[in-house]
């Protein structure tokens, strides 16, 4: 039974399907509403049988996905930057059915770039995350902003903890009635903020405390709600790693490598995968080199910071403990601190 193959080149508002056999001769062409919905049926309508389909990575990916999957449709969700180049191979003009037809070709010849879909429930958490963090975000521009326009009238702010900050601007301005006509709208912004915050936060504090996987990951040193559900939710499925050392250079916390011949220089991290993860998988390290309770891990990363410094040992320490959470979850056990087994294991 002759087998099909599909690329979907997705719009926002439409989406391009060309639909191809065995021999790559196209069957179908046509453009439908970007919906999981119209698209299924688009495809049963035409009564063949799929081996593949195929579409990029982008806003829209994780939802067409869910929704093809859930009509019994073989879908694959592909890396979009590999994909670039693989069309610019297949054709000089870049349109939306050169697109698709450049998809299908690339699902008739297997699937060597597909990425993980996370669960519904992962990109939930991450939703909540990376709400939080642009909440953050703002709060501190803010912040700054205030910080920057009082500084051209001589007003030093200085240092000072969050919960003193807004006192202390008001302390401030409080003899110049127009710095405080200008700065009001901004403070009662920054306050509106700091609340949603504060809001946010509790949200993971009260999810992580119920998830025993994220309770497990906090027994690690310098683990919090944070980043324990930022790691859980970008992992996901912890089995697609057969090895936790891999975890390190999907996490983009590996040198960079170019070997050719006699050649072979190593670089700077590649910095791949999750940015936000691997930013508080650092600000982890630089917590546990500094907390006073020593652990075998510390003990590695200063022995670390002797030899290659400090940014580079934060950086193994960040790496290590990717892959010690990783073992972690997958092992069901709790940090040990004074593992040196576990330091050589990783």
């Amino acid at each position: 039974m002759t087998r099909h193959y599909v690329g979907l080149d997705v719009a926002l508002k439409e989406t391009q399907i060309c639909v191809i056999d065995e021999e790559t001769n196209i069957i179908a062409e046509s453009k439908v509403d970007t919906n999981p919905e119209a698209i299924s049926n688009f495809l049963r309508d035409l009564g063949l049988i799929y081996h593949r389909i195929g579409l990029e990575t982008g806003s829209l990916a994780h939802w067409l996905y869910i929704g093809l999957a859930r009509s019994g449709l073989p879908a694959f969700v592909l890396d979009a930057r590999k994909v670039k180049g693989f069309l610019r191979l297949e054709t000089i003009n870049k349109n939306d059915r050169n697109d698709a037809r450049g998809l299908a070709r690339m699902m008739c010849f297997g699937t060597p770039h597909v990425v993980h879909v996370k669960s519904e429930h992962s990109q939930k958490m991450r939703a909540l995350l990376a709400a939080r963090k642009t909440v953050q975000i703002k709060m501190i521009d803010l912040e700054l902003f205030v910080r920057g326009i009082i500084r051209q009238f001589g007003l030093k702010l200085g240092s000072v903890s969050r919960t003193k900050w807004e006192a202390r601007v008001r302390e401030l301005i409080a003899g110049d009635s127009f710095l405080r006509d200008v700065t009001e709208p901004v403070l009662t912004c920054w306050r509106a903020l700091r609340a949603q915050f504060a809001e946010l936060t509790k949200q993971v504090s009260r999810i992580t405390r119920l998830d025993p996987v994220c309770r497990l990951l906090m027994t690690c040193p310098g683990v919090g709600p944070v980043i324990a559900l930022s790691f859980k939710s970008a992992v996901d499925i912890p089995e697609r790693f057969q090895k936790s050392r891999s975890i390190g250079a999907a996490l983009g916390l590996t040198p960079r490598q170019t070997q050719s011949g006699e050649v072979d220089h190593r670089g700077k991290i590649s910095k791949a995968g999750d940015q936000a993860l691997r930013a508080l998988l650092v600000e982890a390290a630089f917590i546990l080199l500094r907390m006073p309770r020593s652990s075998a891990l510390k003990a590695w990363g200063l022995q670390v910071a002797k030899r290659r410094g400090i940014q580079r040992a934060v950086i193994a320490v960040a790496r290590k403990l990717a892959v010690i959470m990783h073992r972690m979850w997958m092992d069901n056990t709790e940090f040990r601190w004074q593992d040196s087994e576990l330091m050589k294991a990783t």
